[in-house]
Formats: structure tokens, C-alpha cells, sequence
């Protein structure tokens, strides 16, 4: 077995290094990917034909070592930009959205701009299909809507809900 492991040993490299890039695709941490880093350095001191106990200590020292050095680096840079921007579902709220059928405390459907969203409301009445409502927050992959209102006196609008 042991000669095996001598004679292909890039095999194991190859697929250490493939299996830990696919974990980091599924789970994008940064953690998976810098590992895989130390598995290519195995690989190139396996080709330089150092011994097998080498080329762990290689794995285990490159990997740790990008891990400490090059994670932080790489998540500032991907955490660049104002600390109050916001993105994803975060920017639906305030949003109009259009009533596609009724929304209740439990059920509902409406559209944000171009997309289909389940949808409730915190408390009150059902809101009619067809309704032009504001996106207060947003609850996992469900929309919590309310009724824009405008203020007579300021004329600024308020979210009810």
C-alpha cells in the first residue's frame, strides 16, 4: 500500500484538492478553499519527489498558514465598502409592491418590482388582492408588508402595519 501511495500519490493530491475546492463551493467560507492551496503545494513537493511525511507536514503548514494569513485579508477585502450599505433582500425594504392575491397574518402573494413574493402582515385586516402596499421588513423568503399612508400635515409618508 505503502508503495502505492510512493508511486501515485498525486492521485490523493488531485483529489484531496478537488474534494476540498468542491466543499468550498458548497459552502463559500474561505476555509475549504485555502485548505485545497496546501493540497496543490503536496502535490508540487510530491512531483519534486520529497517523502510522503514531508509532504503532509506541507499540507498541514501551507494550509494553516494561508488559513491565518490570507483568510482575514481576503474577507476584508470582500467586506469593502460603507458599513451602512445595504444589499441583497435587505434593499426590498421601503419597496412598493403590488397585491397578487390577498395577505393575511398567515398567507399572501405580491410582487417587488419584477418578483413574486409570499407575503403577510403583522396584524389587521386582510389586504385585497390588487393593493399597492410598502415592504417593512423582510422574513427569511417572506415579504411583511403594511399600507403606505402621507401625512396631511408634512405630507411624508408612514408605513401602517
Amino acid at each position: 500500500m505503502l508503495e502505492w501511495i510512493n508511486d501515485f500519490g498525486w492521485i490523493i493530491w488531485l483529489t484531496v484538492f478537488l474534494l476540498l475546492a468542491v466543499a468550498e463551493m458548497l459552502t463559500l467560507n474561505l476555509y475549504f478553499i485555502l485548505m485545497s492551496v496546501g493540497a496543490l503545494a503536496s502535490l508540487v513537493a510530491f512531483l519534486f519527489g520529497a517523502p510522503l511525511w514531508l509532504q503532509i507536514v506541507i499540507f498541514c503548514v501551507v494550509a494553516l498558514a494561508t488559513t491565518v494569513l490570507i483568510r482575514p485579508l481576503a474577507l476584508a477585502h470582500l467586506r469593502r465598502g460603507p458599513a451602512d450599505q445595504l444589499s441583497n433582500v435587505d434593499r426590498l425594504i421601503g419597496h412598493h409592491a403590488v397585491v397578487l392575491e390577498p395577505v393575511s397574518t398567515n398567507s399572501g402573494l405580491v410582487k417587488i418590482g419584477g418578483d413574486v413574493w409570499t407575503a403577510r402582515i403583522r396584524d389587521g385586516k386582510e389586504i385585497p388582492m390588487g393593493a399597492e402596499v410598502e415592504v417593512a421588513a423582510i422574513d427569511g423568503a417572506t415579504a411583511i408588508i403594511s399600507f403606505p399612508t402621507v401625512h396631511k400635515a408634512t405630507g411624508t409618508a408612514a408605513i401602517i402595519g
